[in-house]
């Protein structure tokens, strides 16, 4: 059977840096910093201090205030991105007649677990009463992906998964099947989070995965000598993927060619990546050969770059196993330093920065760096962005839990 191609035709966004695809652009074209000090809740017994908030999202410029109350938090950005999405890739859709060809994947490492504890904080506090009745239906990471097939009247395929870091970039990976595959004509693929609530947020503090630097300016550094941890944020990004033939029927804009996609787990350990980076290696290596090009053809790559100790320098080991000598010659961005670090979103996040890098011609930057690892040597864009016209991109997340998730996009040509 011939391949069917897929194609990104709609980008929306809420992040720290900016909303919309070009408020997300802008903030990752100009070096953008969308981390500060947390003034969400007091972090007086918390090691971590900062944060990448979105402060300036309000769910009522989307949406009503009923429907706004039946969702947690992550949900609202999920949607409120898929607005912008749907619009942007100006998407024809009909509630009444349900759509069976488009679906809706999504990816949350946590979903609504950070809202549930405001409840659990009213229910012991003032008993049973106080609980919201709607809990049950909004904190599952389902409800993200029910409430946009709801919202549009998508019944076509329907996924959520919580593969920790890498869930964003997972859903986007399988509503490119689902569509390459023949089972959709379209997907919504999106990664929403918002986990910047005190137990939450100490959670990851606890096991020492984020960094106690409190300065903002400096916290979150990618590939930095000093790094010493992640700072956790909050977003979402949406992409609307089409079959090429369905989004060339409607005369459709293209940003890129989704073209390989591969995941895996190291089976090594819940935080510590492998040291031999192998299952790394082989998400990539897969996701090249499925893309139908060679290791050498990948102009940029949008790493996974979380600004830990061990996975920074593994994911820099397994990008020069890949590409060999060539790996120096690859522009190598971690945009986490900008945007930080929202788990489940941030694959999606990345995926809508990638898609644009094709018509901009311009490759973002890791900012914060200002020391030098030896055991990690690439070329990181450090703190500035640079023209460029590249023709294909990987983009990886490696998760908790060992998984590891690995796209190519590609220039669209007919």
């Amino acid at each position: 059977m011939e391949r069917r191609r897929v194609v990104i035709t709609g980008i929306g966004a809420v992040t720290p840096i900016g909303h919309g695809k070009d408020g997300l652009w802008k903030g990752a074209q100009c070096g953008t910093s969308g981390v500060k000090t947390i003034d969400r809740f007091d972090t007086s017994q918390i090691r971590a201090k900062v944060a990448a908030q979105v402060d300036d999202f309000d769910p009522l410029n989307y949406f009503d205030a009923k429907l706004s109350r039946r969702m947690d938090r992550f949900a609202q950005l999920g949607l409120a991105a898929c607005d912008m999405a749907v619009q942007d890739a100006k998407f024809p859709y009909d509630v009444k007649k349900h759509n069976h060809r488009v679906g809706v994947t999504i990816g949350t490492a946590l979903g609504g677990v950070a809202g549930a504890e405001r409840q659990h904080e009213a229910y012991v506090k003032s008993g049973l009463r106080a609980v919201d009745p709607s809990l049950a239906l909004i904190v599952f990471g389902g409800s993200g992906s029910s409430n946009i097939a709801i919202r549009y009247g998508f019944t076509g395929p329907s996924n959520a998964n919580s593969n920790s870091c890498s869930s964003g970039a997972i859903a986007i990976g399988e509503a490119y099947r689902y569509i390459k595959d023949g089972y959709a004509d379209a997907m919504i693929a999106a990664g929403a989070e918002a986990p910047l609530y005190e137990l939450t947020f100490s959670a990851f503090a606890i096991i020492k995965a984020m960094s106690t630097n409190a300065d903002p300016n400096s916290a979150c550094r990618p590939f930095d000598k000093k790094r010493d941890g992640f700072v956790m944020g909050e977003a979402s990004a949406v992409l609307v993927l089409e079959e090429l033939g369905h989004a060339q029927r409607r005369n459709a804009r293209v940003y890129c060619e989704v073209l390989g996609y591969a995941c895996n787990n190291d089976a090594h350990h819940m935080v510590a990546p492998r040291p031999d980076a192998a299952c790394a290696i082989r998400a990539m290596t897969d996701s090249i050969q499925e893309a139908g090009i060679m290791e050498k053809d990948i102009g940029y790559v949008n790493a996974h770059a979380s600004s830990t100790h061990l996975n920074d320098k593994v994911e820099t080991f397994a990008i020069r196993s890949v590409f060999a000598e060539h790996a120096r010659k690859i522009p190598v961005s971690g945009t986490k330093s900008m945007h930080g670090h929202a788990l489940g979103a941030s694959g999606a996040v990345e995926a809508a920065i990638c898609a644009q890098v094709f018509e901009k011609r311009f490759l973002p930057p890791t900012i914060h760096y200002t020391n030098a690892d030896p055991e990690c040597d690439l070329d990181y864009v450090p703190n500035a962005g640079r023209e460029a016209s590249v023709d294909y991109i990987l983009s990886n997340s490696f998760g908790f839990g060992g998984i590891n998730a690995s796209l190519v996009f590609g220039r669209y040509e007919q």
